[in-house]
């Protein structure tokens, strides 16, 4: 299978994590979180402007706010969307969310954003390349997390399984978010056995594009809640 070789291998999340027990270079962030949206060929053009308004009023629900800044260190965001092999483009390049105002603009251009197009398949090994890719050059993070979105399993080029083995997956997350409206058979234990991988990694479920902002609320809240408290622990008391 031919893979792109634009997609460089990562440093792994674990690896940081060493270099900063040992005493290497401060890190510029605790978490470096890659949001990946499906706008293949099953998503209509209702249902793309429901996940595109729902990721953005997720973003900037006081709950999703609170997890954000629960740490003193902040967490570094991009997000792209996806369908077919070649179809992949950005929406947010990597970007430090330090105050509610970084939010707040990244909300606003998600929620303006339109897609690519809308008669590709789904390539979601792909798009984990992509996400390969934009790891490759995130800032120095203490944990990297990668979160595919979708309501589909994987009908063009390589599987998930076969983008961990070929690019740098070592140490990152994956986590799913799976819009289950009935129509794919299997679709949620597809995501949790093909999709899902690393440390910690857990499926979000939405009944539907209408559901998508709340499963993706939760979902945001957990992984940045559990990620602060980890940190926290890990820095032990202060003073």
């Amino acid at each position: 299978m031919g893979l792109h070789a634009q997609y460089r291998p990562l440093v792994g999340a674990a690896a940081l994590a060493a270099g900063l027990l040992a005493g290497g270079p401060a890190l510029a962030c605790r978490l470096a979180l890659v949001l990946a949206m499906d706008v293949s060929s099953s998503v209509d053009a209702r249902e793309d402007a429901l996940q595109r308004r729902g990721l953005a009023a997720a973003l900037i629900a006081p709950e999703v706010q609170a997890a954000f800044f629960s740490s003193p260190e902040p967490v570094a965001l991009a997000m792209f969307e996806w369908s077919g092999r070649d179809n992949q483009r950005l929406l947010i390049d990597w970007r430090l969310v330090s105050t509610p105002e970084d939010l707040m603009a990244i909300a606003q251009t998600v929620g303006r954003s339109a897609r690519q197009s809308d008669d590709y398949p789904t390539a979601m090994g792909y798009a984990l390349g992509y996400a390969a890719g934009l790891l490759a050059r995130a800032p120095a993070c203490l944990t990297a997390t990668v979160d595919v979105a979708g309501d589909g399993k994987n009908n063009e080029g390589f599987p998930p399984p076969s983008a961990y083995r070929a690019f740098d997956y070592g140490g990152v997350t994956v986590n799913g978010l799976v819009i289950d409206d009935g129509s794919v058979p299997d679709i949620v234990d597809y995501y949790s056995t093909q999709v899902l991988h690393g440390p910690g990694a857990f499926l979000e479920q939405a009944r539907g594009f209408a559901d998508y902002e709340s499963a993706m609320l939760r979902k945001l809240v957990r992984e940045l809640s559990a990620l602060a408290v980890g940190s926290a622990r890990a820095q032990g008391p202060r003073g």
